[in-house]
């Protein structure tokens, strides 16, 4: 009996040791608990988009708890409210949020654009613009296989006739939607820039007339006739300075093709 109780004992003894050894290094070689950080982390939505100019929200709120220069407001996602919980969490004077959201530059929905190829590839944007850049005529379009709808975390944006259209009462302006577009239709703009040019071709405006109807043609229409010069109109296609925009809407009624459109958010177009 006792020839068991030899290697029972040693046993028990390695485990008890083992244990002591866990406790004593558990107590001083613990890594301190940020307070800070877990409570500026709590503040982000845990989007992880990188709209604040970080990898995602960790290395956001390590940066704010580590350096005070960093602004509070970055989150664009989170708005307001994040940046207030941020402000309050590290005693810092709130800053405001400029609130943002997606455009998509393009209107050649299935009614003024055409698809001149059968694709049978994989049923993504990113595969089908590999193949002849795409299925429509115009090879700046949306691929219309929703890249930007799957990475969309608010429901912000949907196919639509063939063309991806934004929800501006959803959107936040996160920026996961333009990164995955491979045409580099999405672009992220202040909330407040009501009016767009949807279209991102810069083919001339013959060849643009024949492949979609809603396409600009570089006319610089909309450039002459804007009050504040916030239109420039370069390699055949017309663009917009939100900064200078005052939304007058006076460039919407000289397009002749309704390449520029007003884009509001419905729950406020009332």
């Amino acid at each position: 009996m006792e020839i068991y109780l030899i290697p029972v004992g040693l046993v028990t003894l390695i485990g008890i040791l083992a244990g002591l050894g866990l406790a004593l290094a558990s107590k001083f070689m613990a890594v301190p608990v940020d307070e800070t950080f877990d409570k500026v982390r709590a503040c982000l939505p845990g989007v992880n988009c990188g709209a604040c100019g970080y990898a995602g929200c960790d290395d956001y709120a390590k940066a704010l708890t580590q350096n005070n220069g960093i602004k509070t407001n970055l989150c664009i996602p989170g708005g307001d409210g994040a940046a207030k919980a941020i402000s309050e969490a590290l005693g810092v004077e709130f800053e405001d949020v400029e609130e943002q959201s997606a455009v998509v530059r393009c209107a050649g929905n299935c009614e003024v654009s055409s698809y001149v190829m059968d694709y049978e590839g994989p049923q993504t944007c990113a595969a089908c613009n590999t193949f002849y850049q795409g299925r429509r005529s115009c090879s700046s379009a949306c691929l219309g296989y929703g890249d930007c709808v799957d990475v969309c975390q608010y429901d912000a944006i949907h196919i639509e006739n063939g063309v991806a259209v934004v929800d501006k009462s959803r959107c936040v302006g996160c920026g996961m939607c333009a990164k995955m577009c491979p045409n580099n239709l999405i672009t992220i703009v202040p909330f407040t820039s009501n009016v767009t040019v949807t279209c991102s071709s810069h083919d001339k405006g013959a060849y643009t007339r024949k492949v979609c109807k809603v396409g600009c043609i570089g006319c610089r229409k909309c450039e002459k006739s804007c009050p504040t010069g916030a239109i420039t109109v370069n390699d055949n296609l017309a663009a917009i300075d939100p900064a200078k925009c005052i939304n007058c809407e006076v460039c919407v009624g000289q397009c002749p093709t309704g390449a520029i459109q007003v884009i509001k958010c419905k729950n406020l177009e009332a």
